[in-house]
């Protein structure tokens, strides 16, 4: 069995050393991913274009501009001189936030009345305007705090605080997007390449005609599918460490974890990916079918439904039973916590499993139909 499952794997090295294209595809477009996506989905604001419109022109207005300003969020790009100017700036893009200061902004202040600052923002798209609103509230916060501790202190008292608030993020303190982003990137190119790759292994061979000398080998269907499968096994592992140091390096994402246990769950994973891409392959008669149909059950469900950019807790029950049909799912919750948060086999051994299981019932599947199409 190792000898036939040897020359298997020889001969598809060999078809794949011939074809420079699938070479490239193999090399060149996970890391090509890797960064185009890794910069264009991007969720961090900042730079926000932020436009004034001062009435009031006091050192009191000009000092909450400065504190705007310093607060590393925000660019001024623009000062209104008509307010009739904000919806076209707003329309226009030009601004994603404009500020209005009231003409009696000063006088209402130093009369210890309140005072009513108005922020138009842009609320096309709602995160954006929401991290946006979360900034105004937190430089406004900040800077009242100040002058209310000012204003006390003038009055020969101390100003006290009965909450005091300081949250503190865990895992990712920066809250940045790459930080999350990555590892799903990661699943979602893993398990893109693996299937297509596979997928078209076996009607590679329907077309060439060389499956029927593989039928009337003594070959059983359980080593042709192992034998196929196993070089891009091995491809698939140098793939898959090429892209997490590439994230490394390009977008400082550390390995917090244990590198073994990323290790054996990146070999639990492409078994997973490469089993479903020739269950594809066993079902497909042409190579663009089985490309067409390893791209549809790789891609979409690894992004919409692992877990990738949209929280699965957020999703109606049933579509959250319905996760439960891609690999990506389990993978990914393994390599966050890997990556990310640095835990052991205890926080995601289950997940292990699943993958396991998912990838061997698809083999036993595959082999089925290869049995049943010798007869």
């Amino acid at each position: 069995m190792i000898n036939r499952l040897y020359a298997i794997a020889i001969k598809e090295f060999r078809q794949i050393r011939r074809d420079p294209r699938t070479v490239i595809i193999i090399f060149f477009f996970p890391v090509l991913m890797l960064v185009l996506f890794g910069y264009a989905v991007n969720f961090d604001v900042d730079h926000i274009k932020l436009g004034v419109y001062d009435e009031d022109m006091s050192p009191l207005s000009r000092e909450y501009i400065k504190s705007l300003e310093s607060s590393g969020y925000f660019d001024i790009v623009t000062y209104i001189d008509n307010p009739k100017e904000i919806n076209k700036l707003l329309d226009e893009k030009t601004v994603q936030c404009a500020v209005v200061f009231p003409n009696d902004l000063s006088e209402k202040f130093y009369a210890n009345e309140n005072v009513k600052i108005q922020y138009l923002i842009d609320g096309v798209n709602g995160n954006t305007a929401t991290v946006i609103m979360n900034y105004v509230n937190a430089a406004t916060r900040d800077l009242s705090s100040k002058y209310m501790t000012e204003t006390l202190a003038r009055s020969g008292l101390n100003s006290y605080q009965p909450i005091d608030l300081q949250p503190i993020f865990w895992f990712n303190p920066d809250l940045k997007t790459s930080e999350f982003m990555i590892p799903g990137l990661v699943a979602s190119i893993l398990i893109t390449l693996s299937v297509v790759l596979t997928a078209v292994s076996i009607v590679r061979e329907k077309e060439l005609g060389t499956i029927e000398q593989i039928n009337v080998s003594p070959v059983s269907a359980i080593e042709l599918l192992l034998g196929k499968i196993l070089p891009y096994t091995l491809l698939s592992l140098l793939v898959a460490a090429l892209i997490i140091i590439s994230g490394h390096f390009v977008f400082q994402v550390q390995i917090k974890g244990n590198i073994f246990l990323l290790f054996i769950s990146v070999l639990l994973y492409l078994f997973a990916s490469l089993n479903l891409g020739i269950f594809v392959s066993t079902i497909a008669e042409s190579q663009q079918v089985a490309f067409q149909m390893g791209i549809l059950i790789s891609q979409l469900p690894s992004n919409l439904l692992s877990g990738f950019i949209f929280p699965i807790e957020s999703m109606p029950k049933l579509v959250q039973y319905l996760t439960n049909i891609t690999p990506a799912k389990f993978f990914l919750t393994i390599l966050r916590a890997i990556l990310i948060k640095g835990v052991g086999l205890e926080a995601f051994w289950d997940q292990l499993i699943y993958l396991f299981i998912f990838g061997l019932i698809l083999l036993i599947l595959a082999s089925i139909r290869v049995r049943r199409q010798r007869i």
